[in-house]
């Protein structure tokens, strides 16, 4: 009787930590492909961008916020009008 339950015993001791193991490698899903980072601007190009954006917001004679919100766009879409 004691055997059976050692045995037992040691029958799911060895069953769990065989589930806890990592699965084989050829199973694991492949990491996900990182976006490549944003270049950085330089201090010169954000300026010219910041110009950018602002002569065409002077250009429709936007003020408040609508001149913010048309800025914050056009310079997040790389001085293209929104």
């Amino acid at each position: 009787m004691r055997i059976a339950v050692t045995a037992a015993l040691l029958l799911a001791i060895g069953a769990g930590s065989a589930v806890a193991q990592n699965p084989p490698a050829a199973t694991t899903p492949a990491p996900a492909a990182q976006p490549a980072a944003p270049t950085a601007m330089t201090p010169d190009a954000k300026k010219a961008l910041s110009k950018s954006c602002t002569d065409q917001a002077n250009a429709k004679g936007l003020h408040g916020k609508e001149r913010k919100k048309f800025r914050s766009e056009c310079k997040h879409n790389g001085g293209k009008s929104p």
